[in-house]
């Protein structure tokens, strides 16, 4: 088993294993707080009638048995327990089937949320976290030594996110070309974290550089990680910098710290080593793996390796593809993020209000947790957490439809519907239902230093008109 094993790996699969299960924990928590709210029974697009729409098309779900609020919450549950013990590294502890077992487990209770999550779960990252986790099932226990043919697919896995990212934005927006981009991007992103509005206002020749480096990291590091060593291990560090530089600069679910994570994957334990000393335990006997474990893992290898065809035809594709699969299982998918930019910044603002519509009106905005809203609230850090409704509210801000879901999340305002309104940071109303609702556009921008000091505010907004005029019960 000696060219199946691959040997002075054994730091990287412990960080892949754990790290992979600790962001599924953070997934199955959002589908607990954010699932029965957003598409339950009585939620803003319900599964229910979705698996009705559907029925017959073969998605792959356990819901297709049947649906109810209090068996997602047992499957989110479930999933999240036995994530836990992952994290820990308790099944590792036992033979290769053990962690195997239990990563598919993950794999199936999260693909069965995301096959019925609809818009909601529609971004590119439930993909990645489907087919890390799948991956890390195959790479074995502590008992035997990773496997070489899944540390490879898990770097041919980074090479798609980074070089897929890459492309995109070279045939996309004029502004990666021309090296503008993030005179815009730290702005407009989805959610700003706390230093947004520092790196927003560094200088713009810096920027200019940053974008240049983005290039350098997409597009030509991703091929070093399929070198001998030391290449491939400074090819991992080089990506797991600049996503480091991400996860610093803007909130972006678990995208970036999941690519960390993988990226390990092309990190030696001798690295390692270098640094701590202590932290690399002794690669078990690469002739302890049993031999219907590498068969096992040599079948999944060919499936994958067949998969592999449509998603690196699509990275050379003129009409590339963005976060897109190729199968119902989410497996071999498409990424890529930010082809465009946007140059303005705007935002719908919900309101409300006891009194009836006219100028003499007072109406109270509900606050986001994620999302800008008052200009004096500096933003937030939520990532690995995701918080769904604010970026679709993000999206639903640049032009796109909302027409399946944004009605009803204004009549679950005006109910004044208790799993929306936990959604949200704050209810001007104390629970009481409005008589009226109304969905405000204002453009936004950073503040500059001088507005900040002076105001202290973050953001500065002015109107830019409704995207719904008053509504009410009544008048439905």
């Amino acid at each position: 088993m000696e060219l199946f094993s691959a040997g002075g790996y054994e730091f990287a699969r412990q960080v892949l294993q754990r790290g992979i299960a600790a962001v599924y924990v953070v997934a199955f928590l959002s589908a607990v707080n954010q699932f029965p709210a957003m598409l339950g029974e009585r939620g803003l697009l319900p599964a229910p009638r979705y698996l009705a729409r559907t029925a017959g098309r073969g998605i792959p779900t356990l819901f297709r048995w049947r649906y109810t609020d209090r068996f997602l919450l047992a499957v989110a549950w479930t999933g999240a327990a036995v994530a836990l013990l992952l994290v820990a590294g308790l099944p590792q502890l036992g033979p290769p089937w053990l962690p195997l077992a239990a990563f598919l487990l993950l794999f199936f209770l999260y693909l069965s949320i995301v096959n019925i999550g609809q818009t909601f779960y529609g971004f590119g990252w439930e993909s990645l976290l489907l087919e890390a986790g799948f991956l890390a099932a195959f790479l074995g226990s502590d008992e035997v030594a990773p496997p070489v043919t899944v540390l490879f697919l898990f770097r041919w896995l980074v090479f798609r996110l980074e070089f897929g990212a890459g492309m995109i934005k070279l045939r996309g927006d004029p502004v990666w070309r021309n090296l503008t981009a993030l005179y815009y991007h730290h702005e407009t992103q989805p959610m700003p974290n706390p230093a947004s509005w520092y790196f927003h206002h560094l200088p713009r020749p810096l920027h200019k550089v940053e974008v240049l480096g983005n290039h350098f990291a997409q597009l030509v590091v991703p091929f070093f990680l399929f070198f001998p060593q030391p290449i491939a291990g400074i090819a991992a560090a080089v990506v797991i910098v600049t996503q480091c530089w991400l996860v610093l600069s803007g909130n972006f679910a678990w995208l970036n710290m999941l690519t960390i994570l993988i990226a390990f994957s092309a990190v030696p334990d001798s690295f390692v080593q270098a640094v701590l000393p202590a932290a690399v335990a002794a690669t078990p006997d690469p002739a302890a793996t049993p031999v219907w474990f590498a068969v096992v893992v040599l079948a999944m290898t060919a499936l994958m390796l067949y998969w592999a065809w449509e998603p690196l035809r699509n990275l050379f594709r003129r009409d590339q593809l963005m976060n897109a699969s190729f199968n119902r299982w989410h497996l071999s998918n498409a990424y890529g993020a930010f082809g465009s930019i946007t140059r303005t910044r705007r935002e719908v603002v919900l309101e409300g209000t006891l009194d009836e519509p006219g100028p003499d009106a007072r109406w109270h905005e509900y606050g986001f947790k994620g999302k800008p809203g008052d200009p004096a609230r500096r933003p937030r850090q939520f990532a690995p957490y995701h918080l769904r409704l604010d970026w679709l509210m993000w999206f639903l801000a640049l032009g796109a439809s909302g027409g399946s879901w944004f009605p009803v999340l204004l009549q679950k305002l005006l109910e004044g519907d208790r799993r929306i309104l936990a959604l949200l940071r704050t209810d001007p109303f104390d629970g009481t239902p409005p008589r009226w609702v109304r969905a405000r556009v204002y453009r936004y921008r950073f503040s500059t230093p001088a507005e900040r000091r002076a105001d202290g505010v973050w953001w500065v907004r002015e109107p830019a008109g409704f995207l719904t005029d008053p509504v009410s019960l009544a008048g439905r």
